[in-house]
């Protein structure tokens, strides 16, 4: 008689709905109805986007939290955290840019953008040598990604506030996060350029 040997369960699959991949997942949901929720002709719809994107920022501090906190990390969690950072700011700057193409603002998105692919390739790279501590995430990327969050949603509840033009604050801070996502990437190439030389080298 032959015996079926059942495989061994992957230690990630209790993991892929945990809390903190859970909020991950909302993160990502969150996406569609922000751009719904922008381009509905309302002015209450703006505010409502900015909030989302206010809730969804939060929600990329809590998740992590929660998986140091809980002890539940997983692989699909470390893939999908900075995914969904990326997208939901890259949707954030693409709607903003739509009502908004003034050149400041172009050029800020721009930098933010291509500075996240920059680094994702290389971080990917450098995951491939075995040297992917070399550009993990610095104390200057998360301020950079704290103003990031604070300007984008500010920019996109649009209206004033109490007499305050929030748009034009989250523009400058949103532009001052442009200057330290362009530092922050000079550290990390700065860090990773030993390992890119020797590689020529080889």
């Amino acid at each position: 008689m032959i015996t079926c040997i059942p495989e061994p369960e992957d230690p990630d699959n209790t993991m892929h709905w945990n809390l903190p991949n859970i909020l991950t997942w909302m993160r990502i949901v969150a996406i569609p109805l922000m751009v719904a929720l922008f381009y509905v002709p309302h002015h209450w719809s703006d505010r409502l986007a900015g909030l989302l994107f206010a809730a969804a920022a939060i929600t990329d501090s809590l998740d992590g939290y929660f998986a140091r906190r809980m002890g539940l990390t997983s692989r699909l969690g470390a893939f999908l955290d900075p995914v969904a950072d990326k997208l939901i700011v890259a949707v954030a700057l693409v709607l903003l840019v739509s009502k908004d193409p003034q050149p400041l603002l172009v050029l800020t998105a721009c930098v933010i953008i291509g500075r996240e692919i920059a680094i994702s390739a290389l971080r990917e790279w450098m995951a491939e040598l075995g040297q992917r501590t070399r550009v993990a995430v610095s104390q200057l990327g998360k301020y950079k990604t704290i103003l990031q969050m604070v300007g984008l949603s500010m920019m996109l509840i649009r209206y004033p506030l109490g007499g305050v033009d929030i748009y034009r604050i989250g523009l400058w801070l949103t532009v001052l996060a442009a200057v330290l996502t362009l530092w922050s990437m000079i550290s990390y190439l700065r860090a990773a350029w030993p390992v890119l030389r020797a590689e020529q080298q080889d």
